[in-house]
């Protein structure tokens, strides 16, 4: 009977390697007849696992390791030397040591999520995942808040800092939300919903409150603004339906003009009561237009605020309302193949 060549090499390897010279000898055998049938097994199973792996043209580094995982209960390896022209199989029944991404990432943000950093690390608790939609919240929140303020209480000194300082930070909200939103891979349909329902709510608000304030040279402007938000978002719905909605997509200059609106808002939001148009130069050019916005005045007390912002801050909200026409002749034109039934 011929055996093949590589089962020859492999008894001449193991024959001559220590390890089997260490098997067969007496200290080996005298220490296994002294000890439990449990250990007697474990010392059987080594040998046979060094056997096995020198058959195989393994090395006494690689056996030592195979049995150590298997007798320390670590998923041992099972392998079987299968006399089918010399060749070996391998069954692997070893634990995966790859560490899941669930682990280096807060839980509910997306799989394209960075890893959390030193604010999320000592707040792991806390759902992450719903901080965009917590800041959509406090801006809707905050709408009925700017409203009150605005004429309650009738004695408010510091009325103008505050109620810049709440459109700024709305104003941020609206910003950082979107920023959270796209680095954190979250999103939500609601979430998509009230972002800039909750932007338009805040900026129609301020609008119609300083053109209660400032007449006409401000309710000029704001109709323009709020007219053309009406507009462009019944065309997005539509074009919606159409499945068309990419086509009218927020553009540069529309973020040009809500970042022209929202300052301009907050810069005459920082003017005192009590500081009317008269203030500024340029307004006696434009006759009953330049007239007003004196406010709430209680004589004996003074009010905060900076009153050398309001002419450059009507002169940003002129520019908003120029990019306001322009940014959404855009989106008509855009939209124009479906809306003339050409496509």
């Amino acid at each position: 009977m011929k055996y093949p060549m590589n089962v020859i090499a492999g008894v001449s390897v193991l024959l001559s390697s220590p390890v089997m010279s260490s098997s067969f000898s007496p200290a080996v055998f005298g220490r296994a007849t002294t000890t439990p049938s449990a250990n007697f097994s474990n010392e059987g199973a080594k040998n046979g696992e060094r056997m096995t792996l020198l058959l195989r043209g393994g090395s006494e580094d690689d056996s030592s390791n195979s049995i150590n995982s298997a007798v320390n209960g670590g998923g041992g390896v099972a392998l079987s030397a299968v006399s089918n022209g010399g060749e070996a199989e391998e069954t692997a029944n070893a634990p995966s040591t790859t560490t899941s991404s669930s682990s280096t990432k807060a839980k509910g943000v997306g799989p394209n999520a960075p890893p959390p950093g030193l604010i999320r690390r000592l707040f792991p608790k806390f759902p992450w995942h719903e901080l965009p939609n917590y800041l959509t919240y406090a801006r809707c929140i905050s709408i009925p808040i700017f409203l009150g303020l605005s004429y309650y209480p009738v004695i408010m000194p510091n009325r103008a800092p505050v109620l810049s300082l709440l459109f700024a930070l709305a104003s941020i909200t609206d910003w950082f939300d979107g920023f959270l939103a796209r680095r954190w891979d979250v999103t939500s349909p609601f979430g998509a919903f009230l972002d800039p329902v909750a932007d338009k709510l805040m900026v129609s608000t301020a609008l119609i409150v300083l053109a209660g304030r400032y007449g006409g040279i401000c309710a000029i402007p704001a109709a323009i603004i709020m007219a053309r938000e009406v507009g462009v978002s019944a065309l997005r719905e539509w074009m919606a339906q159409r499945g068309a909605r990419d086509s009218v997509k927020v553009g540069m200059q529309g973020k040009v003009k809500t970042a022209l609106t929202m300052v301009s808002i907050t810069l005459m939001l920082l003017v005192p009561e009590g500081v009317g148009l008269e203030s500024v130069g340029w307004t006696k050019y434009l006759g009953v237009l330049g007239v007003g916005g004196a406010g709430n005045v209680v004589e004996g007390v003074v009010n905060d605020g900076f009153a050398a912002v309001l002419g450059p801050s009507l002169m940003m909200l002129f520019a908003s309302a120029v990019v306001t026409i322009t940014s959404g002749s855009v989106y008509f034109r855009a939209a124009a193949p479906a809306l003339m039934g050409k496509e």
